[in-house]
């Protein structure tokens, strides 16, 4: 007996002592040449005011491991002779994960010992080398931080300065009052379709982004001034990584939320081997609800998707990945009116689907040379049928059609790093573009649906840039190029030269320049759409339509407060020329003030636009659980048309307004790593504008008529939202789990921001900004 209680007193001791000791978690990567991608062997790597100190130094392929890192937030340090230190804050370490940075050292250019930058060290910098001026990286964790994102990265980047959204919910972005056409989407250095489910033709929005976050590496976001090798882009460019998986140990997580059903699996191939994978799908958690009979309501979207990164080294000089992203999305909406319910007033049903499936190669020549190229192909599918009732509640199509495209993509880039003042960077891009479109729309003047648009066919379009890279001094950095685009189809072409300039001036203080003509073909429908004509032939107007063109000037300045917080002011002018406008000087229509769809308007190239405007971002960094972001963006959006007077477009806001921040907090006991979260997001936008409604000519006609001698004179109310996202995170032994309740609007503001004719009342219905919109969500992983 008295053994018994013994060893039951010994088995408590050790239970508790294993209880009470700490978490831990392994953190390791790769440190490389920023210019070269070369491997640093001998770089210090060091957890900043760890005690005992943790810390290592890279092996011959510039790999390190740090072992036994608490759990929690902590800082990197990474230190090599000859380089400018880095710093790499806030790394979330849990306990289910290991944890693989990818760092790039900065060589410097003075041969110092020891050089530390003391600008924007918190949050790194920018992966594209070559930018200097309108950029910003972000990463997988602010996605998931920010409230009112829910894990998209489109939505994250509307809180940034000069960015603004989509009031009614949709998922476009209007960056410096460009139409989100403007727009160009990279994934692994290729240029893809809108990655978004339930996108129309043309757009850049849709409510849901198809790719999860838990996918993406760091990435960047530009809002102008691109450097030389984007091109097909006058608004914005969304530069997406895909993460590695870990290839050591097999890893996995799955979630459930009021957005989908989402599992994600990585690991190694086989031991021995750097090789890994990673994958992830997601189910709308609605649709499964609906099958379900849990809930049963008119329009309930259906989707689902899936994606994946294959890393497959081959030995040290070869690097092969294999990447993809599939999505289907599906909706069957009815609208009903605003004061009786019981009346239908449209029925629409949409179907899309998206697929990118590519290789990567990056091959390193030498120390100083690498080359990298990919091939991919894409593909989208876009249908609908859109149904109005007459008066006696018989449902007639007003629209109906079918947009398939596909894209076989090839890249090759050389990096040629001269030493460490010098880099040059060349590259080609080669695009077959292939499109099979059918559309009929209801002609009210024929009373009939007229075939718009019939196409099967194929084009090409080839890129090609230059770009050097020229570091004078520590302190001073120059970036230059060009950029060229040949649109075969009806042989347009454009030149675009890129300068930029980076100059810190003072220890914690810099300023930029940059400069950078740039251009954007329109959706192929355009180019191909079918006029009407009054003796009842068709003609294509816009076979030959150029490509609508971009100048933009930014100048910045950036000062490193203190050590957490930073103050960054922009200020720029956009000229835009060559503008596609409708060809009637009679008429104000030109295509900056589109988002979606094509037009079968004549166009000419001889609208003209100017942006400008000055943002202002405040930021303090994560530290001791606390951090706020601070933006200010003032701007005018103005176009001419045809008829040559110039107007405010419909993107010309003048202010938006964001406040984020948040808090995390330990709870309880220590030894059971719980953390309590809350983040909140504060948006004041100024009013939308619109066209107003021509009620009598709408009535008239049967369809919406805009009152086209005033354009965009109609704004809505200031929209004023609020977010709030709260949440509990626990790290156990070998599992991390997190419970989150993120609201988006939490006050319900439903400000007006637009107008639409409804012919089966013969009225105008109102359209409101997305109200009220709960998730949450439950991750486990392990």
């Amino acid at each position: 007996m008295k053994l018994k209680l013994f060893v039951l007193a010994i088995g408590c001791v050790l239970f508790s002592a294993a209880y009470a000791q700490k978490i831990q978690q392994t953190v390791r990567g790769t440190i490389v040449d920023q210019d070269s991608q070369v491997p640093i062997v001998g770089a210090s790597v060091m957890v900043i005011n760890s005690n005992p100190l943790i810390g290592a130094l890279t092996d011959e392929n510039g790999n390190f491991r740090l072992s036994n890192v608490p759990i929690g937030r902590v800082t990197l340090k990474v230190s090599f002779i000859g380089y400018e230190d880095r710093i790499v804050p806030n790394i979330l370490i849990g306990s289910a994960k290991e944890v693989i940075q990818n760092i790039t050292l900065v060589e410097s250019v003075s041969k110092l010992d020891e050089v530390v930058v003391l600008g924007d060290q918190e949050k790194g910098e920018i992966l594209n080398e070559m930018a200097v001026v309108s950029a910003r990286t972000f990463s997988v964790e602010e996605t998931q931080r920010f409230a009112g994102s829910f894990d998209d990265p489109a939505r994250m980047a509307a809180g940034f300065a000069g960015v603004n959204g989509n009031a009614e919910g949709n998922n476009d972005i209007i960056v410096r009052g460009n139409s989100s056409r403007g727009i160009l989407w990279r994934l692994e250095g290729i240029a893809i379709p809108n990655p978004n489910h339930f996108a129309g033709e043309g757009t850049t929005g849709g409510p849901i982004n198809a790719l999860n976050s838990h996918m993406l590496a760091n990435s960047d976001f530009f809002t102008g001034a691109f450097a030389p090798e984007y091109g097909d882009a006058t608004s914005g460019v969304f530069d997406m990584k895909l993460k590695n998986g870990n290839n050591e140990q097999r890893e996995y997580s799955a979630s459930i939320s009021t957005l989908g059903l989402d599992m994600s699996a990585e690991g190694p191939f086989k031991k021995g081997y750097n090789g890994s994978y990673l994958v992830n799908y997601r189910y709308s958690s609605l649709d499964l609800l609906d099958r379900a009979g849990v809930v049963d309501f008119g329009g309930v979207p259906r989707y689902q998707d899936l994606s994946f990164k294959i890393a497959l080294p081959a030995g040290g000089k070869h690097n092969f990945s294999i990447f993809g992203l599939g999505g289907v999305s599906s909706i069957d909406e009815e609208d009903k009116d605003e004061e009786d319910e019981n009346t239908i007033i449209s029925k629409a049903n949409v179907t899309n689907r998206l697929g990118i499936a590519g290789i990567t190669h990056t091959y390193q020549l030498n120390d100083n040379i690498y080359i990298r190229s990919a091939l991919a192909g894409t593909g989208t599918s876009f249908e609908f049928d859109e149904q109005i009732p007459t008066v006696d509640q018989v449902f007639n199509t007003t629209s109906i059609g079918k947009f398939t495209k596909s894209s076989l993509i090839g890249t090759t880039a050389f990096n040629y790093k001269l030493n460490a003042k010098h880099k040059i960077e060349t590259g080609v891009i080669f695009t077959r573009n292939s499109f099979n479109m059918k559309s009929d729309d209801w002609n009210y003047d024929e009373d009939q649906l007229i075939n718009e648009l019939d196409e099967d066919g194929s084009s090409t379009m080839f890129q090609a840039y230059a770009s050097w890279k020229y570091r004078a001094t520590e302190k001073m950095t120059f970036i230059s190029g060009l950029h060229y685009l040949h649109f075969a189809l009806n042989d347009n072409y454009s030149v675009e030269p890129r300068v930029a300039m980076h100059w810190q001036f003072k220890e914690r203080q810099a300023f930029t320049v940059g400069f950078g003509l740039h251009s954007k073909l329109d959706g192929v429908a355009t180019y191909l759409a079918k006029q009407f004509n009054e003796d009842g032939t068709f003609s294509q107007p816009n076979k030959n339509l150029g490509i609508g063109k971009s100048a933009h000037f930014v100048v910045g300045y950036d000062n490193q407060i203190g050590e957490r917080t930073h103050l960054k002011v922009e200020t720029y002018y956009q000229h835009l020329f060559d503008v596609p406008v409708e060809n009637s000087f009679s008429s104000a229509f030109s295509l900056l003030n589109e988002t979606d769809g094509y037009t079968t308007r004549a166009l000419v190239n001889d609208g003209k636009g100017k942006n400008y405007g000055v943002e202002f971002t405040l930021e303090r960094y994560l530290h001791d659980g606390f951090y706020y972001m601070s933006t200010l963006s003032l701007f005018r959006s103005l176009y001419t048309a045809k008829d040559g007077i110039e107007r405010k477009s419909a993107f010309d806001n003048n202010y938006v307004a964001n406040l984020i921040g948040g808090k995390e907090f330990r709870m309880g006991n220590p030894n059971k790593n719980r953390v309590f979260f809350a983040n909140t997001k504060i948006v004041l936008i100024g009013g939308k504008r619109f066209s107003p409604i021509d009620l009598e000519a709408s009535r008239e006609r049967g369809e919406e008529v805009r009152n086209d001698a005033e354009p965009f004179t109609a704004k809505s109310n200031d929209i004023f939202r609020l977010d709030l996202a709260i949440g509990i995170r626990r790290n156990r032994a070998r599992t991390t789990t997190e419970l989150k309740f993120d609201v988006q609007n939490i006050l319900n503001n439903q400000v007006v921001v637009n107008e639409y004719y409804v012919p089966a009342t013969q009225g105008i219905d109102k359209g409101r900004q997305l109200g009220l919109l709960p998730t949450i969500s439950y991750k486990i992983s392990f």
